[in-house]
């Protein structure tokens, strides 16, 4: 008898709480404005994204697992190899994981990256995207998603990102415009 009085109490407030929950953790869709957000990128430096999409026709930032691993590193390949094109159309390309500057830094050097890759170990900016942490191992990572910004709205979003081809989808979206 005192676990149904506990459980008719519990569960309404439970899914009171559901909607809050729920609202946290979802990514932004396209129409979203934004974030403004500011975070330390590879350098040791600010990068402030607001000020990126100010001086961008598009920017694309996009969420990875870990610095160094086989798919995260496919997918910046990918936006490395077609950086020229991409850049060519107007995109600026910012990575984000929640690895530390000196990985982050670490990684840029290794592939060759010509784009800032955003070291959010506090996940401030993972947050404010709305994107999903996956736990594995201890650690919380991002999970791969992608968002193309224009003029501060989201105008794409790629909740499951793809790796070898993450700049061909970019471009096939620009295109369609």
């Amino acid at each position: 008898m005192k676990l149904r009085s506990f459980l008719t109490a519990f569960v309404p407030f439970c899914s009171c709480l559901l909607p809050l929950s729920a609202a946290a953790a979802q990514p932004l869709a396209v129409g979203d404005t934004a974030p403004s957000v500011s975070a330390l990128a590879d350098n040791g430096e600010s990068l402030d994204f607001a000020e990126v999409y100010a001086n961008n026709r598009y920017t694309l930032v996009y969420f990875y697992p870990k610095a160094g691993t086989a798919g995260c590193t496919a997918q910046g390949c990918s936006l490395r190899d077609a950086y020229e094109e991409l850049t060519e159309r107007g995109v600026a390309v910012i990575g984000v994981s929640t690895d530390t500057v000196e990985a982050q830094r670490a990684f840029k050097e290794a592939q060759g990256y010509p784009f800032p890759l955003i070291a959010d170990v506090d996940q401030k900016v993972i947050s404010a995207f709305g994107v999903p942490m996956r736990a594995f191992g201890g650690s919380d990572f991002a999970s791969r998603q992608a968002f193309l910004i224009e003029n501060g709205k989201v105008i794409w979003a790629d909740y499951k990102a793809s790796t070898s081809k993450q700049a061909e989808d970019v471009l096939s979206v620009i295109a369609a415009r």
